[in-house]
């Protein structure tokens, strides 16, 4: 059996890895590490859950730590990352394995204070993990430069493509030094991030551990024929109570939000995200959902990507995607690092000729079943019960309703995650960030990445 020593790292980050009792690399890891590691560029495309993020980033640290000492505002690593959540979570997994080697990370991103950023990039940073806006703003203010990048990783370079981002990561790009080593992850090489490749890579080495399709073919899919919206009420009520972490999707942030107003009010511990949530709120719900304190998160497609969480058993299309990529992207949440995994989708009476088209497309075998909110059949495919019927408070109050006077106002407080590293696919706890006040909150709450004012492109719809 292959182990990690056997693909090239140093000794400290063997044992790091050891220490979180990670002994063996995954496919794409022990196919790219070495290429990495001998200063080659490489292109990587894998399916999600795959364990991109050591791919790219234990060769640089690796490099980094060879090749002399970073100055403040010049860091001599840069991974640029779609969104917060996934910025900080790359941070998070590389944080250990950086510090054995005596390096420093950190991930600046939209959606916090930028003073934040700044304060922190007053002492030398080696790895700077970050989301194309607040990067660009910073270079902007000349607060960082690009001038020491020996080596450059772009993350989920498909959906930066989907988000409209690729102007802004081109922009970055050239900034960096020509012959900087690069490494390019993404689940498609096609498009514009065939273009990109073109542009910025030399002589890459392609490493395709699977086609896109099977991100999803651990996962039992199902479409779920619910009739009208008030069954479908009902039947997302029944799976929601369930055991087990259950993600749920919506097509709109105002859905989500009732949505969860829906099930905390009939006992059902439920936490939201979208793109209006300040990223304290986002992180405390990502930290609780992932802790188990909050068996359910539902979420808009900001969820879909880049939120890597183990032990999700099912995900439920509420409001079915718009299109059959954002379903296989929305799916992966399940089935992640070879576990397994199930996917339902609730099709009203007038949506089905739509749902069928786009299952087609996606290449993926749902069987169909008519269900109701008690009949056997939801029950045994998604594990669906009664809830308590005890509503809840408002998320974030829970711990502090102990003991409030009738009347009287309690502070919110976070759930407190459990941190635990056995696991390869585990996401960050830390990404904790104050989001500024009320003013900037405002202003960078549509995007789960700050644009800077004068960058013009293409434009996506906040969900």
């Amino acid at each position: 059996m292959t182990t990690f020593s056997d693909l090239g790292l140093p000794l400290p980050i063997v044992r790091v890895l050891n220490d979180q009792g990670i002994t063996s690399p995954f496919p794409i890891q022990a196919a790219a590490i070495p290429d990495a590691l001998a200063g080659k560029d490489v292109l990587g495309r894998g399916p999600t859950g795959s364990g991109k993020t050591f791919t790219f980033g234990l060769p640089m640290l690796t490099k980094l730590a060879t090749t002399g000492a970073s100055r403040p505002g010049h860091p001599r690593g840069l991974v640029l990352a779609p969104t917060r959540e996934l910025a900080a979570q790359i941070r998070e997994r590389l944080s250990d394995p950086a510090a054995a080697l005596g390096l420093h990370v950190l991930d600046v991103v939209g959606g916090v204070s930028i003073n934040r950023n700044i304060q922190s990039l007053a002492r030398p940073v080696d790895l700077l993990v970050a989301t194309p806006g607040r990067a660009q703003d910073l270079i902007n203010q000349r607060i960082i430069s690009f001038d020491d990048v020996q080596i450059t990783a772009i993350d989920e370079a498909d959906h930066m493509a989907d988000m409209g981002f690729l102007p802004q990561v081109r922009k970055l790009l050239d900034l960096t030094p020509a012959d900087g080593q690069r490494l390019l992850f993404s689940a498609t090489l096609d498009g514009d991030v065939d273009k990109l490749v073109q542009r910025y890579l030399t002589n890459p080495i392609t490493h395709s551990t699977a086609p896109v399709q099977a991100a999803v073919d651990t996962m039992a899919h199902y479409r779920l024929l619910v009739g009208d919206r008030d069954n479908r009420n009902d039947v997302v009520v029944a799976i929601a109570a369930r055991a087990g972490k259950t993600v749920m999707f919506m097509r709109t942030k105002h859905g989500v939000d009732r949505q969860v107003k829906k099930l905390r009010r009939v006992g059902i511990n439920a936490v939201g995200i979208h793109g209006d949530k300040g990223q304290n709120t986002r992180t405390s719900a990502i930290e609780g959902f992932t802790s188990g304190d909050i068996p359910v998160l539902v979420a808009t497609d900001i969820a879909a990507r880049g939120i890597d969480i183990s032990g999700v058993s099912l995900v439920v299309h509420i409001d079915p995607p718009a299109e059959h990529k954002a379903y296989l992207h929305r799916s992966g949440r399940t089935a992640r690092a070879g576990t397994t995994g199930a996917v339902v989708t609730l099709v009203l009476d007038e949506q089905r000729a739509e749902v069928e088209a786009l299952i087609k497309k996606a290449g993926v075998n749902a069987k169909e079943f008519e269900v109701t909110a008690n009949s056997a059949k939801l029950i045994e495919l998604t594990g669906a019960r009664t809830p308590s019927g005890k509503p809840l408070p408002p998320p974030g109050q829970q711990a502090a309703q102990a003991r409030p006077a009738q009347g009287t106002r309690t502070k919110s407080r976070k759930p407190r995650g459990k941190q635990d590293h056995a696991n390869q696919a585990q996401p960050t706890h830390k990404a904790g960030e104050s989001s500024g006040p009320r003013r900037r909150r405002k202003a960078a709450s549509t995007e789960p990445i700050a644009r800077p004012r004068n960058q013009r492109g293409p434009r996506r719809n906040s969900r």
